[in-house]
């Protein structure tokens, strides 16, 4: 919360159907949460009183889940028009005339709480109150697709949300728009109802999320940490006639024994992914104990980590697998370990490096009873 602000209230307008992004983005996971969370998330944070997210009917179910834990929010049904929806949302807020209300899109995710301060702070001595950029690009017209002119850009602004109002003042201005007429946004029928809209510093990351290419752009501006997990794990031999090593069977006379299928590189790499995530241990998520994973192929633990990694919006960039024994030779199928190692997480090979190497018969390893591995892992995480 920001100490210094006046209470104020928000809408967030979340009813658009993305035509031009490929689907509703406001569902779609940015650093993995729901691009409509992350607006959300901002201005409950800078201390919003009230705050209704404005949803297509059908998406309430959508939104409930993409809000899930928070508080201190709730919904409005959208309109036809986005003025129609931002209308709803103002209904159903209600409160005190005076109050400011912030609208804001939802398809602008990295809101910060310097902009939420800036737009309510331009209030004191105006109408409306809008962040915005200058324009840095040189603008030329070309009607047919040839220069045919160019455009001054010293008075020229990159509109932004969200936009400060009084309730009362805003309410008043919609209530003399002209019918049928579409509104830009809620500046243009303040400014045409006689009001003085101020601009404010807006942020060149409050990017608005309009094409598909602009999300790979926005994970981009995610500030993210490296972190390194590390896994180890180990199985006695016994009675069989292969074995199962990072995900590729193998002939030998013998067997790893486990409740799974005892493929100690996958278990090591498994938790070295967890460990690096903070997610506990493999045991954790498929417990010895559960019948259900007797003989269970690890390929599904351990793509069940990577899929943990990336519903946080992480990835994984590298692992490093050794495996520790004097029989089987591990050289001949380390290939195809990480042929299989490649498609079971989606990494390039130079990302995947399987090793071996002995005791000097040293150990346990050493006599023969049974064989071990590490991993180690490097995954990339969103901050905050």
């Amino acid at each position: 919360m920001i100490p210094s602000l006046p209470a104020f209230a928000a809408v967030v307008v979340a009813a658009g159907s993305g035509s031009r992004a490929g689907g509703a983005k406001q569902w779609r996971l940015l650093g993995g949460k729901p691009v409509v969370r992350w607006s959300v998330e901002a201005l409950l944070k800078a201390g919003a009183e009230d705050l209704v997210v404005v949803v297509s009917p059908e998406s309430n179910a959508e939104a409930e889940a993409a809000l899930e834990s928070l508080s201190g929010w709730r919904l409005a049904p959208g309109g036809v028009t986005r003025a129609d929806s931002v209308r709803h949302g103002l209904s159903a807020l209600g409160g005190p005339a005076d109050r400011p209300v912030l609208i804001h899109d939802a398809a602008r995710p990295f809101l910060s709480g310097a902009v939420i301060q800036r737009v309510v702070e331009g209030l004191v001595d105006a109408e409306g109150a809008l962040p915005a950029l200058p324009m840095a690009d040189s603008l030329r017209r070309a009607p047919d697709g040839f220069v045919a002119g160019s455009v001054g850009r010293d008075a020229l602004w990159r509109a932004q949300t969200p936009q400060a109002f009084r309730m009362k003042t805003l309410l008043d201005a919609y209530a003399a728009w002209p019918a049928g007429e579409p509104a830009t946004d809620e500046a243009a029928v303040v400014e045409r109802a006689g009001g003085r809209v101020r601009v404010v510093e807006g942020d060149p990351r409050l990017m608005k999320l309009t094409f598909p290419e602009d999300f790979a752009m926005a994970e981009a501006l995610i500030p993210r940490q490296i972190r390194v997990g590390q896994g180890f794990d180990a199985h006695r031999w016994g009675p069989g006639s292969s074995v199962w090593l990072c995900g590729v069977e193998i002939p030998h006379d013998q067997t790893l024994i486990g409740h799974s299928d005892a493929d100690a590189g996958l278990h090591a790499l498994t938790d070295a992914i967890l460990g690096a995530m903070g997610d506990g241990d493999i045991g954790d998520h498929f417990p010895p104990t559960d019948p259900q994973w007797k003989g269970a192929s690890s390929d599904r633990f351990l793509v069940h980590a990577v899929e943990r990694l990336a519903a946080r919006g992480g990835r994984l960039v590298n692992v490093d697998v050794t495996l520790i024994c004097e029989r089987p030779k591990v050289k001949p199928h380390r290939q195809a370990m990480r042929d299989r190692l490649a498609d079971l997480l989606s990494l390039p090979l130079d990302a995947i490096s399987v090793k071996a190497t002995t005791t000097e018969a040293m150990g346990f390893t050493g006599r023969g009873e049974g064989l071990a591995a590490q991993a180690l892992a490097t995954i990339e995480l969103p901050i905050g």
